[in-house]
């Protein structure tokens, strides 16, 4: 069995149901909020190449979109799913890994983010670099925040006013600011060490 990872394209619009479907049935299994998407948006993201797709033999195995947010400064990797035929095969680590790399292909400037209530993504987020952090370090836009009304927890997000949730924050620094603090640490000189 051969899974292909790769960036979705307008020949990919005919899976945007089954993903979205996918996304509805993990959502009612999990019993926890995951905000659903309908396949004219799933396209837009075919089209402007912020989707990565995992087929087998042509079929539908996983998927990932990135969502941009205030003026390209914060990107989020949302919507990751994997098929229940392809799951425990490292599927979904190898979508997100795909997923967080164009990202930072696409927009190295930006900060990438996530919520999730998943603990296996917060494992992936956080082998990636991502940190925990708090809602307030998000994007603030109200694109965003808005997303989340389908979700069936959203009326908690909304009576913390946007500060919690059942889901995790986490973030990850721009790829700009990762290539920056290694020529810092490169740039580091130790004092000399007294010699024996």
């Amino acid at each position: 069995m051969e899974i292909i990872i790769r960036v979705a394209d307008a020949n990919d619009f005919h899976y945007a149901p089954a993903i979205c479907e996918l996304i509805k049935e993990s959502a009612k299994v999990r019993g926890t909020g995951i905000a659903e998407r309908k396949p004219e948006y799933v396209c837009t993201k075919f089209e402007n190449g912020n989707a990565v797709i995992a087929l087998c033999d042509g079929k539908l195995a996983g998927f990932c979109y990135i969502e941009v947010w205030s003026h390209d400064r914060y990107v989020a990797n949302s919507g990751l799913i994997v098929a229940p035929e392809f799951r425990r095969l490292g599927l979904a680590r190898k979508i997100k890994e795909r997923v967080f790399q164009l990202s930072r292909e696409k927009y190295p400037t930006a900060h990438v983010f996530g919520i999730t209530t998943s603990l296996a993504v917060m494992r992936i987020n956080s082998r990636l670099g991502y940190e925990p952090v708090t809602f307030s370090e998000l994007t603030q836009d109200e694109a965003f925040w808005k997303g989340c009304q389908s979700c069936p927890n959203f009326d908690i997000l909304e009576r913390n006013e946007r500060r919690m949730c059942l889901c995790t924050a986490m973030l990850a620094p721009a790829l700009e600011e990762t290539t920056t603090m290694a020529t810092d640490l490169s740039n580091l000189i130790l004092p000399n060490q007294p010699s024996e």
